[in-house]
């Protein structure tokens, strides 16, 4: 079975949107996991059906602690599952999901696999990424563009929509909780990829994705969780010498935008605040 794991945050109009899109598609069987990160939002329960069940959060735990929530309840229900991460403003435009079990039949040493995510005018949002540990560089690339392969290895691919075969894991895989949002899937295939497990991308397998159509209700919190969590993946993967330099990037692009994007700016300050508290003892 597929389990489709959506993490809502005062998202309902667009989870229905995910979920009708799955239904329009699937020929296959599947379940809907959804992790309430907004408590409050009485609305989100009006989408429980069989097919999808809604798991109330005490609080906002952010993407990763919310994820973690689900994808214990999936492995014990069943630890040979596919579980398909994705996030609430993202959708499926065809008819793919009937291609996952044989994909990861024919290739089931792949652990995590990513997919394609365009934005609804068609233009590429994420296409496979890359990560080095001598510069601290993580950026994202287009692997598969026009390249007749099933699959090519990644560093990193996009939480966004990615999918993981729980066959290869003898225990439920899990996100760092240091992370409450953002960098947090680059940690996760980091993490993993250094266990032995492969991480890879498809460009069979696609989604649609109206980027930072959440995150942007707040530019000081995005800021301010992407500056931390940036910090400390850089902490967890370079040296002191790398870490140095791209902290004191982060300094400069906060006091360069206090002017222009003085939310921004504050945003960062505090990010780099967060990072410096939570990590004194080091």
């Amino acid at each position: 079975m597929i389990y489709f794991l959506i993490v809502n945050y005062y998202s309902t109009n667009l989870v229905l949107e995910l979920i009708n899109s799955i239904e329009k598609t699937s020929h296959v069987d599947y379940k809907v996991i959804i992790i309430n990160n907004s408590p409050d939002d009485d609305s989100i329960e009006n989408l429980k059906n069989e097919y999808v069940s809604i798991f109330d959060a005490e609080t906002n735990l952010g993407f990763g602690c919310a994820c973690n929530l689900g994808l214990k309840w999936i492995y014990i229900q069943d630890p040979q599952a596919y579980v398909w991460i994705i996030n609430p403003d993202a959708y499926f435009k065809e008819n793919i999901l009937d291609k996952v079990k044989p994909f990861f039949e024919l290739h089931p040493k792949i652990s995590i696999l990513g997919t394609f995510i365009y934005t609804p005018t068609g233009e590429v949002w994420f296409a496979g990424g890359s990560f080095s540990n001598k510069s601290g560089a993580i950026i994202t690339q287009n692997k598969l563009i026009n390249m007749d392969v099933d699959y090519v290895f990644c560093d990193w691919v996009s939480g966004c929509s990615l999918i993981l075969n729980f066959n290869n894991f003898p225990e439920c895989p899990y996100f760092d909780t240091a992370y409450f949002l953002y960098y947090e899937d680059v940690d996760f295939c980091l993490r993993y990829a250094n266990q032995g497990h492969i991480v890879a991308i498809n460009n069979k397998f696609s989604v649609l994705h109206q980027p930072s159509s959440i995150t942007n209700r707040n530019v000081f919190k995005k800021i301010r969780n992407s500056t931390y969590s940036y910090l400390l993946t850089m902490d967890k993967y370079t040296n002191k010498f790398i870490f140095s330099i791209r902290l004191t990037f982060q300094l400069l692009k906060a006091i360069l935008a206090i002017i222009l994007k003085p939310q921004a700016a504050l945003g960062k300050i505090c990010g780099i605040w967060d990072y410096a508290i939570n990590n004194q003892n080091k």
